[in-house]
């Protein structure tokens, strides 16, 4: 439940209604300011990486989320369930020592996936979904399938015995396919056969671009089949690949795409519908390696995440929905219980880093240098914003 505290002009005493006022934190000298108290959110589609990278990336994921998808294409693919869980180690000894946050595993699909494997990785406790890469769809996806029907059916039908979701990058690898139409042609051609054929079978549709997804979704049986969507793909077009210059930590895949396609997205998330939930998709890469002459995919976006999340949410007047995107649906979907834990976004003003400096070199976050407006704080760190806020207002 979103409980928040504004203190609102009159002209917006009516934007949220489900906003609680309370006047008496107000003093004459304190400026007007809302607070959003969410269920801590999980991250259902996270890229962490391995070695140096991972230990520079994750406690940004950890900082904010309670669970995250952690998606296995690395070098070798995840493809065991022994490999994820070796990686799950890895993970969590590359977090804060405080840190409760909890890796969900995945396994890379290939031709060779045997359906023992499935029922490996659902026993092993620690495995949440499979996900599927058309073979060349993106980074490190050089091992993934080549032939869907003819390769993997049997691992399918063992998934929908197991229950056990398909994670699915959407796009066709075909050359003679527009790079902007290669999400709506794998609905057609891959998507409606397998949901046809599988109809049992959980399926995510992940980091969704295109009008056509978000039809596609929502004429699909809910707790069947749902999809992710990435702040990216929520506030960007496919315009700021090239203003002001080719900008490379703008590139990411799915590519960005037209206006009206973003508009869809935002009003499919923003409606309240149980079938989207969030995944940034973060992907970070080493500065040098977006920019370069053949720059890597892929957005670093899990500092910023939740603060443009909110943006959108904010703008579309939609608050009051956003504690279901950011906590709700997805574990509805997974069949797992919410976190417990507490965030708090905080209408605050602060600047993004131009970049975060490790041991190996840098890596640019998403918005490099911009000011956004919702600052996130979790459990013992939002009591104390709260309490320096109210002395603050006190002394006023």
């Amino acid at each position: 439940m979103i409980n928040s505290l504004v203190f609102p002009r009159p002209s917006e005493a009516f934007k949220f209604a489900s906003t609680r006022f309370d006047g008496s934190r107000k003093s004459k000298y304190s400026k007007p300011r809302m607070e959003l108290t969410l269920t801590q959110p999980d991250d259902w589609h996270l890229h962490l990486r391995d070695g140096d990278l991972l230990q520079a990336v994750a406690p940004h994921s950890a900082k904010h989320f309670g669970r995250a998808i952690i998606m296995p294409n690395l070098k070798p693919p995840i493809t065991t369930t022994a490999a994820a869980v070796a990686y799950r180690e890895s993970i969590l000894k590359a977090l804060p020592a405080d840190s409760n946050f909890t890796p969900l595993m995945t396994l890379y699909l290939t031709d060779k996936t045997s359906p023992n494997e499935i029922k490996l990785a659902r026993r092993s406790g620690v495995v949440f979904a499979v996900k599927l890469y058309p073979a060349g769809a993106t980074t490190n996806s050089q091992d993934g399938v080549t032939d869907l029907f003819g390769k993997c059916l049997p691992v399918l039908e063992e998934m929908v015995e197991e229950n056990m979701p398909l994670l699915v990058h959407g796009e066709v690898t075909d050359p003679d396919v527009d790079v902007f139409d290669r999400e709506k042609v794998f609905i057609d051609t891959v998507l409606q056969p397998l949901i046809q054929r599988l109809p049992r079978l959980k399926v995510v549709m992940e980091h969704i671009t295109t009008m056509d997804a978000v039809r596609f979704v929502e004429s699909g049986e809910e707790g069947f089949l749902a999809a992710t969507v990435t702040p990216q793909h929520l506030i960007l077009n496919r315009n700021a690949l090239f203003q002001g210059g080719l900008q490379p930590h703008n590139y990411c895949l799915p590519v960005l795409k037209r206006e009206t396609h973003r508009q869809a997205i935002v009003s499919a998330v923003t409606s309240g519908s149980k079938r989207f939930f969030l995944g940034t998709d973060s992907a970070p890469h080493e500065k040098q390696r977006k920019e370069c002459s053949c720059g890597c995919a892929g957005i670093f976006n899990a500092p910023v995440a939740l603060s443009l999340y909110a943006k959108v949410f904010e703008e579309a007047g939609a608050l009051d929905k956003l504690e279901a995107f950011t906590s709700f649906n997805g574990p509805e979907f997974y069949g797992l219980p919410r976190n417990t834990a507490k965030i708090k976004l905080t209408k605050a003003s602060w600047k993004i880093p131009d970049s975060l400096s490790f041991s190996f070199g840098n890596i640019i976050p998403m918005f490099a240098g911009e000011t956004l407006e919702w600052q996130p704080c979790v459990g013992e760190k939002a009591e104390m914003l709260n309490e320096v806020q109210e002395v603050g207002a006190n002394k006023g």
